[in-house]
């Protein structure tokens, strides 16, 4: 392994983030063919029930593809889905070398992609840009893995933390570049949660909207005494994505049937002292092949996922203001940690500028 396939698996990660978020319940790979030095064939997996990313390079590649090399983000397939196994095309194509970033954690697949192309006399090289490529997959491998979604937390806040003003104006704390960014963010993820408060107070419509249009993701309102209004925006707005309110056995039974009857999706789930169980409602979202769910508070919703130590990942988008006040809402609220050593700790950070404001992104420690 050299430079150069550090280079051909780095435009691989930058065709799988292409679809990345859209192609649940599978893996956005990316993959590419290159023979003497160049490429000669590209692709990526769209959408489910679609044709994965190898096949699309080696269609693109045909003749070429014999002797070259193809580069993939993850572990060919080696089993029929709703597609036939890449692994067999592959063999079909006489590729010489098969370079991949990672192996594949499902156990239908798991190694035997691998060794099914290594029997058929095919050099196959694992790890190149691993790291990389476990962030691109992270919510597909965390669902691989235990059935859960991976959850992101993101807040738009001032520089001393807050999310609106001691009078309650929040809208808009953040450049409308940072808001731009935000909607981008809500298109790679399956479903957006938030809690009821946050319906209560802001009626948002918590869609997709980056330039050239995006895909709503399901929208997830945790309101265990089903106080969601029927002519919420989020139930009478035009949108291909459902909206999910998760209540509990203290719901009154007729306001869960007019939830119903305006076309929200009804779950009922465990509740406790804070409101409804919040891994008994990722559960059911890994029950739903949700992989990827975008916590967007409001404080309290963000204070019980971070006591709950049920984040994955935190998106701040920090504005250089300072808007002051003991009674301002914070990003994060709730009774917090009451020692240094119990709070949320980051296995890595990344700062980059957002217009005038700043996105902070971060993946939790879960060690």
């Amino acid at each position: 392994m050299d430079a150069d396939d550090e280079r051909w698996m780095a435009r691989a990660l930058e065709l799988a983030d292409v679809a990345n978020g859209h192609t649940s319940p599978n893996p956005s790979v990316g993959a590419v063919v290159v023979r003497n030095g160049v490429c000669v064939g590209a692709g990526y997996h769209p959408r489910a029930g679609e044709p994965h990313g190898e096949v699309f390079a080696l269609r693109e590649a045909g003749d070429k593809a014999r002797g070259a090399t193809l580069y993939t983000t993850l572990e060919p397939c080696s089993h029929t889905g709703r597609t036939p196994p890449c692994a067999e095309l592959i063999l079909r194509s006489d590729v010489a070398r098969v370079v991949s970033a990672m192996q594949d954690p499902d156990p239908r697949v798991s190694g035997r992609g691998h060794d099914r192309l290594r029997a058929a006399g095919i050099v196959v090289d694992v790890g190149v840009l691993e790291p990389a490529a476990q962030r691109t997959h992270a919510a597909y491998i965390k669902w691989k893995t235990t059935r859960l979604p991976f959850v992101t937390m993101k807040a738009a806040m001032s520089l001393d933390g807050k999310t609106a003003t001691v009078a309650g104006e929040s809208q808009w704390i953040t450049s409308p570049a940072a808001r731009l960014e935000g909607h981008r963010l809500r298109d790679t993820h399956d479903a957006i949660l938030v809690g009821v408060g946050t319906v209560l107070a802001d009626d948002p419509s918590l869609t997709a909207r980056p330039p050239g249009g995006g895909r709503d993701p399901a929208r997830i309102v945790l309101d265990t005494r089903a106080r969601t209004p029927v002519t919420a925006r989020i139930l009478t707005q035009t949108s291909p994505a459902p909206t999910v309110v998760v209540t509990s056995a203290a719901a009154h039974a007729s306001r869960v049937s007019a939830l119903r009857d305006a076309g929200a999706v009804v779950w009922t789930v465990s509740a406790n002292a804070g409101g409804v169980d919040l891994a008994a409602t990722l559960a059911r979202c890994g029950e739903e092949s949700l992989l990827s769910v975008l916590v967007e508070g409001g404080s309290r919703t963000h204070g019980s996922f971070v006591r709950a130590r049920l984040i994955d990942r935190v998106v701040a988008f920090v504005a250089p203001t300072v808007l002051g006040g003991e009674s301002a809402l914070a990003a994060v609220g709730g009774p917090g940690f009451e020692r240094l050593a119990d709070a949320l700790a980051f296995a890595s950070w990344d700062a980059r500028p957002c217009g005038p404001d700043f996105v902070l992104e971060g993946l939790v420690s879960h060690a």
